[in-house]
């Protein structure tokens, strides 16, 4: 049966960040993740897990200017300095908080910048950030997102991340495969699962239309998991979701997943 990781951005949001741990364990997860650890010590987020019992299993790199819409600086021509400083910020966090992945944000395409030189530069940096992880221990992803929810992010597409990771070689470097993202932007989500398996060292859910928990729409969750168990995979699926309610009252799905 699929193992379920508790995204801790999305969900238990009532409470402090880091008060969530706690919930998190006591509704029944083993295992969190969550999108940025970088305001607070990462000492202190590794005594949070270390209390509660937790396994961390990702978190992402540092995204540049959030408020100001950076959503990843991998793509960005002329702020090469900038990415590099990112990728050494998620490595000290990960070697304290012993996260074996992180999620590298390809980033929205910035206006004005001619498309090829774009992904040339994404390609430049995933294979830089690809060769310090892999001295590092750690597995690099890489994660299409829908353009839907945020315009202009320059990898849409599980074959679109594919082929560029063939384009790096590098050996630790996967997909983040998120189910939500997947849905709303090319469907056919238990044959791509399947084909690109190998390829895919993350996943993460959330139902559509809404991004709510399992149930709450379209996608056949017990179907999936199924056949997650079927064709072997054996990684983790982040819970990433906005809860209808309070997270714990939206749970039932976990209870019997199947």
């Amino acid at each position: 049966m699929p193992r379920f990781a508790a995204n801790l951005t999305f969900l238990f949001t009532e409470v402090p960040f880091l008060d969530r741990f706690e919930r998190a364990a006591r509704a029944g997860f083993t295992a969190v993740e969550f999108l940025f650890p970088y305001a607070w010590p990462a000492a202190e987020i590794k005594a949070r897990l270390d209390a509660c019992g937790l396994q961390l299993v990702l978190h992402n790199l540092p995204a540049g200017d959030w408020d100001a819409g950076d959503r990843g600086l991998a793509c960005h021509p002329g702020r090469h300095e900038a990415f590099r400083a990112s990728v050494a910020t998620g490595i000290c966090y990960a070697q304290v908080l012993g996260v074996s992945q992180l999620n590298c944000l390809a980033g929205k395409a910035p206006a004005g910048v001619n498309e090829a030189l774009v992904h040339q530069t994404l390609v430049e940096n995933l294979r830089y950030c690809a060769g310090e992880f892999k001295a590092a221990g750690l597995k690099m992803l890489l994660e299409p997102i829908n353009h839907f929810d945020m315009p202009g992010f320059v990898v849409n597409h599980t074959a679109q991340a594919v082929a560029i990771l063939d384009e790096l070689g590098a050996d630790n470097a996967f997909v983040q495969y998120d189910i939500y993202h997947a849905q709303r932007m090319e469907g056919e989500l238990a044959a791509t699962l399947q084909r690109h398996l190998a390829r895919i060292g993350h996943m993460q859910l959330a139902d559509n239309p809404g991004r709510h928990e399992p149930g709450t729409g379209e996608i056949n969750f017990a179907y999936l998991f199924k056949h997650l168990d079927h064709i072997g995979y054996s990684g983790w699926i982040g819970c990433e979701y906005h809860p209808l309610a309070q997270t714990e009252a939206g749970l039932g799905w976990l209870q019997n997943p199947r």
